[in-house]
């Protein structure tokens, strides 16, 4: 559950991947090519070199052109994708960089 949590640190990992970070340590691997068809702010973004270079900005991820993602969106797909893990292996620890 969100708990107006920030992204605190992105890190580009490939193609339209960034591992987002947030301030309580919960972090994963997001995939935001699906955004690209979401409307002409997101349009620019499908230029990968554009793509690269989105900051933190707002607690949240941010690109130059004003597109970001709400905090609390990303926050349920990390989420989402802890649970998925931890299901996976049940005997991981989720990684947690504070």
């Amino acid at each position: 559950m969100w708990d107006m949590n920030e992204v605190k640190r992105i890190e580009y990992k490939h193609e339209y991947i960034y591992e987002v970070h947030f301030d309580n340590g919960l972090c994963a691997e997001v995939d935001f090519e699906p955004y690209l068809t979401r409307g002409p702010v997101f349009e620019p973004l499908r230029d990968i070199e554009y793509f690269k270079r989105a900051t933190v900005e707002g607690g949240t991820i941010s690109w130059p052109n004003g597109a970001d993602i709400s905090p609390e969106s990303l926050y349920e797909k990390v989420e989402s994708a802890n649970q998925r893990l931890q299901s996976d292996w049940p005997s991981a620890s989720l990684q947690a960089n504070r």
